[in-house]
């Protein structure tokens, strides 16, 4: 995934050449096969060759995980509290002046 989302669409010979190691051929085919059935890439054929591509953006992903383990959890208050405990302070401004101006639009304040 992270070759499709840093580089764009891709045959599976294109995504062999962008991978720092050289795995073998049938061993991507089946990812992404298996990627395919998940809903997680399009398979594009063109000609005798298919493209695949991401479906959704790597942060819809990522936020889709997130939210999987939420609801995983046996106690999602907890959970999410010790998530955020431990992330670090710079995040835990984004997400104070995110709430801040959500609130405030709700309110008719405006973002």
């Amino acid at each position: 995934m992270d070759a499709l989302w840093d580089h764009g669409p891709g045959t599976i010979r294109d995504i062999i050449n962008r991978l720092s190691h050289d795995p073998a051929y049938t061993t991507i085919a089946t990812v992404l096969r298996n990627l395919d059935g998940k809903k997680l890439v399009t398979a594009l054929r063109q000609g005798h060759s298919t493209r695949y591509e991401a479906r959704i953006p790597r942060e819809e992903h990522v936020a889709s995980v997130m939210r999987h383990a939420l609801e995983s959890s046996r106690d999602r208050t907890a959970s999410m509290l010790h998530f955020i405990d431990t992330i670090p302070p710079t995040d835990l401004d984004l997400l104070r002046n995110y709430l801040r101006a959500r609130t405030d639009g709700a309110d008719g304040g405006g973002r």
